[in-house]
């Protein structure tokens, strides 16, 4: 019979599972300007389930202890550590000056295919938008790279908690491949 399995066997299961931390990296993510308590909190669930190490709520993006933050992110904001700061601009100057890799997911004219996308770099951050507009063009501009997901549909978008829960599933996936 293929049961669920119980809390004790899954986290047994998950401590194999290695961290960018344990892999001697550190993966950040910034959120800039992102409406949507529930996408803030649906990103703090995915950071923890994937190893990130901190999260980096910039301008307007809606911050714990926000109702709809805790809603989604069902304890994630108690065991990834965040911040926030008015501009991302400032920020990105002082990853990029500490040895960070600044990558913007956005669809621009000069952007790699996610799965095209290749890094041996020990300090990534990455970098999501609004709902609505996306990453701003003053962060784009500052970025190292830009990445986006090929899609085939009419719309040509994803939810932003959507897309950051590929990405960072795919950093990690590409963590445990090495």
């Amino acid at each position: 019979m293929n049961n669920k399995k119980s809390n004790l066997e899954i986290e047994s299961t998950h401590r194999k599972l290695t961290t960018p931390a344990d892999r001697g990296k550190s993966t950040v993510v910034i959120l800039e300007n992102i409406r949507s308590g529930l996408n803030v909190g649906n990103i703090f669930r995915s950071s923890d389930a994937f190893g990130i190490e901190h999260i980096y709520c910039i301008g307007y993006t809606v911050t714990p202890p926000h109702r709809e933050v805790l809603k989604s992110a069902l304890g994630a904001t108690e065991t990834v550590s965040w911040s926030h700061c008015e501009q991302a601009t400032t920020l990105i100057e002082e990853l990029k000056s500490s040895g960070y890799l600044c990558v913007a997911l956005e669809q621009t004219a000069k952007s790699t295919f996610l799965n095209d996308w290749q890094s041996d770099h020990k300090k990534i951050a990455f970098i999501f938008g609004n709902e609505v507009d996306g990453v701003s063009q003053a962060v784009i501009d500052q970025c190292d790279m830009t990445i986006e997901l090929p899609q085939c549909g009419i719309k040509h978008s994803l939810n932003v908690s959507v897309c950051a829960g590929i990405v960072l599933y795919d950093v990690q996936m590409r963590i445990q491949d090495n």
